[in-house]
């Protein structure tokens, strides 16, 4: 069974640490945070990445960072700057320098991995955001999601990041939010429509609600 965990709320951390803690015959689980920059429009959306720094060490998980140590699609600067950056090198911001090339993570070294939202995880750790359902991910993030899967371990995606799993293993059911804007709330409903049509089953979820495979019949 794929260990597919999708969530959107920081008061749902305790119930899905269990659930990777639950993996691991060790005390204390460490958990991989995979980033794709820093800023919600160009890498990862700050926000969702603290707050999953905060509390799975709250729940007494151990995060460690990593990123993929290539050149960022594009720049998405408020002060206008026109020059490149690199992924790792953003990445660092959030991670308080404490990071470690994407290359470098092997499921067996950690007991979990959750890839924070952001369009990074559309623009730097696929092509999503040009392409769509006919996109390319990142040979190390298809590598991951692959190691992951067959080891049975739990794989977090928030906001945009389901996309990855998506694409990378079909058949995967997942949350990208509602698939009606008419509230305009949710501005990019149809990329529900190219998961869909990449074999992914999409659970309808809103703001603040969790969904969990391995608690799928549970209220959380």
């Amino acid at each position: 069974m794929l260990n597919l965990l999708t969530f959107g709320v920081p008061k749902a951390f305790p119930r899905i640490m269990a659930a990777a803690q639950s993996s691991s015959s060790s005390s204390g689980s460490k958990v991989a945070i995979v980033l794709s920059g820093s800023g919600v429009f160009d890498g990862t959306e700050v926000h969702e990445a603290s707050a999953i720094l905060v509390h799975l060490t709250r729940a007494g998980a151990e995060p460690v960072c990593y990123a993929p140590d290539i050149p960022q699609m594009h720049v998405v600067d408020h002060s206008k700057a026109r020059e490149s950056r690199n992924v790792l090198a953003e990445s660092a911001r959030i991670a308080r320098g404490a990071i470690k090339p994407l290359a470098e993570l092997k499921a067996s070294s950690v007991d979990a991995v959750i890839f924070p939202g952001g369009f990074g995880a559309a623009k730097n750790l696929s092509d999503w955001a040009v392409r769509g359902k006919d996109c390319t991910v990142l040979p190390d993030v298809e590598r991951v999601l692959k190691d992951f899967h067959a080891s049975k371990k739990p794989i977090g995606l928030c906001c945009i990041s389901p996309v990855l799993a998506a694409k990378v293993l079909p058949g995967t059911t997942l949350t990208l939010g509602q698939n009606d804007n008419k509230s305009g709330k949710w501005p990019y409903a149809e990329t529900i429509e190219g998961a869909s049509s990449l074999g992914a089953i999409v659970v309808p979820k809103w703001k603040g609600e969790v969904w969990c495979e391995q608690l799928a019949n549970q209220h959380i």
